[in-house]
């Protein structure tokens, strides 16, 4: 899953990006909300996370631009501002959320993974292909009722393959929504990891979920009539 973080506050902005990258997000950050908009043309995010007082373009403006544009990606707004009014006015502008500074990382993460759940109004924390179940509230993967332990990226992958069972993900399409604009490795990476969760998921069973689409990408899909 990956996120963008807009805030102006230096310390805070690194502490978040380390934070999310240690539970398995793909983090990108910039410091003002002008910023935003150079970012979104460039990557597909997930969710926003979005401080309302910033320099040149404050979060609600931001919040407005992006809504009078149809942008509908989830955001989740961090104010110093705990009045009535102020979160009214967030709401009102378009956020999903709020968080009030100063917030517990906790409760940020568990905000997140509420924003995340596709479809927004599915209220099921599972995802499930065939006999594989992937259990977005406490991050775990069982098949056929046994557990499989990924590492944070492979959960990643995995998990966004699986919000999009069925449809074929191009190697582009997969790496962008993983990795972040600071990943260094090969050009081959997508090509690594589905292996190491073909090894994990497919592996020893009659049933494979993890399907190459020659010259296109890979598809995850339950293929039982």
């Amino acid at each position: 899953m990956r996120i963008l973080i807009a805030e102006d506050e230096r310390d805070l902005n690194r502490l978040l990006q380390k934070r999310l990258r240690e539970n398995g997000y793909s983090v990108d950050a910039c410091f003002d909300g002008a910023e935003v908009f150079d970012y979104l043309p460039c990557a597909e995010y997930d969710a926003i996370v979005l401080d309302i007082m910033m320099p040149r373009m404050d979060g609600l403006s931001v919040l407005r631009e992006l809504r009078k544009r149809g942008d509908a990606t989830p955001v989740l707004l961090l104010t110093a501002k705990d009045a009535i009014e102020d979160r009214v006015k967030g709401l009102d502008a378009g956020a999903d959320d709020y968080l009030v500074k100063p917030f517990a990382f906790e409760e940020l993460l568990a905000r997140l993974r509420v924003l995340l759940r596709k479809p927004l109004t599915e209220k099921s924390s599972v995802l499930r292909t065939g006999d594989l179940e992937l259990h977005t509230d406490s991050r775990r993967v069982f098949r056929g009722g046994e557990e499989i332990r990924l590492s944070a990226k492979e959960y990643g992958l995995l998990h966004y393959m699986m919000q999009n069972a069925g449809v074929v993900l191009s190697r582009e399409k997969l790496e962008q929504h993983v990795w972040d604009y600071d990943y260094s490795g090969g050009s081959n990476v997508i090509d690594v990891y589905i292996r190491y969760l073909r090894r994990k998921i497919d592996e020893g069973r009659e049933k494979k979920l993890i399907h190459t689409v020659r010259g296109s990408g890979y598809v995850l899909k339950d293929d039982t009539p």
